[in-house]
């Protein structure tokens, strides 16, 4: 295995990622936000801690995540039985998703139903509704059907569940789909889809991840309607006592055994099912899963880095600026400096440098992983504008989930379907544990300081960021498509301009 060049390489790439966002929180805080020393060197030492674990998670995930989903994807698929498809995906969904780090915080946050409650409603959810998206690329099913059918179906529930329920409904979906799920889930995709020979197989591997962030809404709100919890809180950060840089150090190795021990809970259930895929499949060979294995451990110490990185330095800053920039008088700059955040910080999320890796391939470079880029980072800075908006005006969330779920779903209907999955599901890889770890605090901090309601104002800036990349990454498409129409018929028209001469000299 030649990794020293890999290893290099994703590490460029991860501190390019990180880079402008920390630079833009110390700039923050040597200007209109002073941070206390020991929180300026937390957040310092957990961007390097970042730039470590997400070299470490991107390697490890190329050499053992996506293998093991794919072979999984194409082995079951290959099996003529019902039972087994429906079982083995069921369990796939469940066990991949209760042990997600984001939906941990999640069920912290939510005292009024129990976190193994919870946990499992939206691992139920998550399984059934990846029984469908599978089902759906086995059948060749339009994925815009299905979008559509069961985003009319969760809005109907919205309806009926208690209003200060509904931004975390929409945030689990958002936090199911993170860094663990989502390379494996989709190298599971491309498995299935593999095993069809059609022209459109390569489109249709996406769309499972969109899928089953849906199920996790659906499944919450069912449970918000049945519990009827009458209060729902958010317990804020808190901002540790450092003085020296010797208790920053200390402060993170305290650290590590948690995290150490809470990665390993999220990566059991996947080692698990491939030792057991292994024993019935034997599908790999000894150097595969010597790689495999090897890959397993980069990416296990690389969340754990990149989660403690992000939980002891990022969290307590990201409140902070938020609580900061709130109290000053001109609370209105909260919206341009949270889209600056918003649209530099998506390039730090660990799963989307594998998304957009895996669409580039997909598309034979016709999707770069740069435009990508640029349509996600511009998607999560309106969202994050808009989520600050909403801090500081008490905006019902629905007003911007409605239509703009219904826009997306409209340009659903005018672009290449390959657009489509790939936007839906940018949605849920775009909202990680960055947005989990910076910006809800940073907009909890806000919302604080101005007085709003932490449920339904703070709340649901994960929802918000899953839901602004559907539409700016379907309207690349549609430029895309304008242009390649525009292309052709210039082409045509200068064709009929060379056989019209051609025939007047002859």
């Amino acid at each position: 295995m030649h990794l020293n060049p890999q290893f290099k390489e994703k590490n460029r790439e991860s501190l390019a990622s990180v880079l402008p966002i920390t630079a833009i929180v110390f700039l923050l805080s040597i200007t209109i936000a002073p941070l206390a020393p020991g929180t300026l060197v937390l957040f310092l030492f957990g961007a390097i801690l970042l730039v470590a674990g997400m070299g470490l998670f991107t390697v490890g995930v190329d050499i053992s995540m996506i293998p093991m989903g794919e072979g999984m994807g194409v082995e079951i698929s290959r099996h003529k039985g019902p039972l087994l498809f429906v079982v083995a995906y069921f369990l796939l969904g469940v066990l991949t998703t209760v042990a997600e780090p984001d939906l941990q915080v999640l069920a912290e946050q939510v005292p009024a139903i129990e976190n193994i409650v919870l946990i499992l409603t939206v691992g139920v959810g998550v399984g059934i509704f990846l029984v469908l998206a599978a089902l759906r690329i086995r059948k060749a099913i339009p994925l815009r059907r299905m979008l559509i059918i069961f985003y009319l179906l969760v809005f109907a529930l919205a309806a009926a569940a208690p209003g200060n329920f509904i931004p975390v409904s929409f945030d689990s979906g958002g936090v199911t789909t993170g860094p663990i799920t989502v390379p494996f889930i989709m190298a599971l995709g491309l498995g299935i889809a593999s095993t069809r020979s059609d022209a459109n197989s390569a489109s249709d591997s996406f769309g499972l991840v969109s899928l089953c962030s849906i199920g996790p809404i659906l499944s919450v709100l069912i449970l918000g309607i049945v519990y009827r919890p009458e209060e729902t809180l958010y317990s804020s950060a808190q901002l540790p006592e450092v003085e020296t840089t010797v208790d920053a150090a200390r402060y993170f190795v305290s650290a590590l055994p948690h995290y150490f021990q809470e990665v390993a809970l999220s990566l059991l259930p996947i080692v698990a099912l491939f030792v057991l895929f292994q024993l019935i499949s034997r599908r790999f060979q000894g150097n595969q899963i010597l790689k495999i294995c090897a890959g397993l451990l980069y990416t296990y110490l690389g969340l754990v880095l990149f989660l403690c990185g992000v939980n002891v330095g990022f969290m307590p800053a990201g409140q902070f600026i938020g609580a900061t920039v709130a109290r000053s008088s001109q609370r209105w700059l909260l919206v341009p400096i949270g889209m600056l955040i918003g649209y530099y910080i998506v390039k730090a999320e660990p799963a989307v440098a594998v998304l957009t890796k895996q669409v580039e391939e997909v598309s034979n470079g016709s999707i770069s992983h740069k435009s990508m880029g640029h349509a996600l980072s511009i998607g999560v800075c309106v969202s994050v504008g808009l989520a600050m908006v909403r801090v500081l005006t008490g905006l019902n969330i629905l007003w911007l989930l409605i239509p703009g779920y219904g826009v997306a779903l409209a340009l659903s209907f005018f672009v290449p379907p390959i657009f489509t999955g790939i936007a839906f599901d940018s949605g849920g890889v775009a909202s990680g544990p960055m947005t989990a770890t910076f910006l809800l605090p940073f907009a909890m901090g806000a919302c604080t300081a101005v007085g709003g309601n932490l449920m339904t104002d703070a709340f649901g800036i994960v929802a918000m960021v899953a839901m602004t990349p559907l539409i700016t990454i379907q309207t690349m498409g549609l430029a895309s498509q304008i242009r390649h129409k525009l292309a052709r018929r210039r082409l045509r028209y200068h064709m009929e301009r060379v056989e019209d001469v051609m025939v007047y000299f002859n």
